[in-house]
C-alpha cells in the first residue's frame, strides 16, 4: 500500500482536489444551479467542438480497443484494466437502469423549464441529447475506470498525469454537453477509481499471475 501511494500520490491529490470542489457545490447548491451555471461555458465553437469529440473516450468500444491493446502488450494488465472497466461499467448500468430514476438535463429543462426561465441553456450542435437513466454517467465510469487503471499500470508520471487528465476531461463532457448532472459524473468517477483500485490490489499485486505478466504471443508461443 506505501508503494501504491507513493507512485500515485501525485495524480491522486489532484483527483481528492476534485472531488472535495465538487462535493463542496453538490451539498451547497442545487444540481440545477450549478448545472446552468457550467452551461455558461458553452458556446465557443473551438471548446463545443473540443468537449463533443473528447466525449468519446468514455465509450464502450474506446474501452474494448484500449483493453484489448493492453491485453496483447501484457496478458496480467490486459486482464486488470478489463475487468476494472467491466465491474465498474456492470455497477453504473444496474444503478442507473433498476435502482435510480434520474431524468437528465435535457428532459428536465425541456418539459420543467417554466420553472427554471431565469436559465436559457445552451447546447452543443450534433449531439444527440437523451432524457433518461442519469445517474450515475457510464461515460464518467468508463473514462475512470480505464484511464486511472492505465496511470495505476505506468511507471511514467507524465503519463499518469496525462491518463488523469483524459478522464477527467471525458467525464466533464458529458455536463458540458448536458447529457450528465455534476452529480452523475462524481459519482462515476468514484465508482471507476474505486474499481481502478481494488482490482489494482487483485491483479497487480506482487507475485500475483506472474506467468500472465508478458505479451499474449509469448504466453501461447514461449
Amino acid at each position: 500500500m506505501r508503494t501504491f501511494l507513493k507512485n500515485n500520490w501525485h495524480f491522486l491529490s489532484l483527483y481528492l482536489l476534485a472531488l472535495s470542489i465538487s462535493v463542496y457545490y453538490l451539498l451547497n447548491y442545487s444540481k440545477i444551479h450549478i448545472h446552468s451555471t457550467i452551461n455558461l461555458l458553452v458556446g465557443d465553437p473551438i471548446i463545443d467542438t473540443f468537449f463533443k469529440y473528447i466525449t468519446h473516450i468514455g465509450d464502450g468500444w474506446v474501452a474494448a480497443m484500449i483493453g484489448t491493446i493492453v491485453l496483447i502488450l501484457n496478458a496480467k494488465k490486459g486482464i486488470y484494466v478489463i475487468c476494472t472497466y467491466v465491474v465498474s461499467g456492470l455497477t453504473t448500468n444496474i444503478l442507473k437502469t433498476y435502482i435510480f430514476d434520474v431524468s437528465r438535463p435535457h428532459f428536465v429543462y425541456g418539459y420543467y423549464g417554466h420553472y427554471f426561465s431565469q436559465y436559457k441553456i445552451k447546447y452543443v450542435d450534433g449531439i444527440e441529447l437523451l432524457g433518461l437513466n442519469s445517474f450515475p454517467s457510464g461515460h464518467a465510469t468508463t473514462a475512470f475506470s480505464i484511464f486511472i487503471s492505465l496511470a495505476f499500470v505506468t511507471e511514467n508520471k507524465l503519463l499518469k498525469l496525462v491518463f488523469f487528465l483524459l478522464a477527467f476531461l471525458g467525464a466533464f463532457s458529458r455536463t458540458y454537453l448536458s447529457q450528465h448532472w455534476l452529480v452523475d459524473i462524481t459519482v462515476g468517477s468514484l465508482i471507476g477509481t474505486i474499481g481502478a483500485i481494488i482490482f489494482y490490489f487483485i491483479f497487480m499485486g506482487q507475485n500475483r499471475l506472474q506467468k500472465l505478466d508478458k505479451p499474449v504471443l509469448k504466453i501461447f508461443n514461449p
